[in-house]
């Protein structure tokens, strides 16, 4: 590569989205899920106060149950309902800030910053993770071929 070029190495990232709804009935399997997650998306209906004030609830349940450094995002979902609206934006920055957490005001139904979540997520988790260095059983030094098993993007 030649001085000054920037190479990023892909690396895969296994997604798993695990929606329970809050409902009280899935909290004991939510609890065991939380332990092998590495980042948790929370989400309330901005149209409905119930599901806002249950965060913290759940805020807590994630630093009982899930690993430290486990990367959590907050999700205001119906951003596309602005007329019904009952939790301002503001107290969903509010409860992100005081976590030290990011937040989203998304829309399912109008595609509203989704995959902008999404991708956020995978690269803040990406960005904690260590780039593992390829073995030698990677590298194919006889054909000058390099490196083996890793995608690379250059810019």
């Amino acid at each position: 590569m030649a001085s000054g070029g920037c190479c990023q190495r892909a690396r895969p990232l296994r997604c798993m989205a695990w929606d329970t709804a809050g409902q009280e009935r899935f909290h004991t399997i939510t609890t065991s899920y939380y332990r092998g997650a590495m980042g948790i998306m929370l989400v309330y209906d901005i149209t409905n106060a119930k599901s806002f004030e249950n965060i913290s609830k759940w805020l807590r349940n994630i630093d009982e149950h899930a690993n430290e450094d486990v990367e959590r995002m907050l999700l205001g979902n119906k951003c596309d309902m602005e007329d019904k609206r009952v939790v301002p934006k503001a107290k969903g920055e509010q409860i992100a800030r005081e976590h030290g957490i990011r937040f989203f005001e998304t829309s399912a139904k109008a595609n509203i910053n989704i995959e902008k979540a999404f991708l956020t997520l995978a690269e803040d988790i990406l960005r904690k993770t260590p780039v593992k260095e390829p073995n030698s059983e990677n590298v194919d030094i006889s054909s000058g071929g390099g490196v083996t098993g890793w995608k690379s993007k250059c810019c």
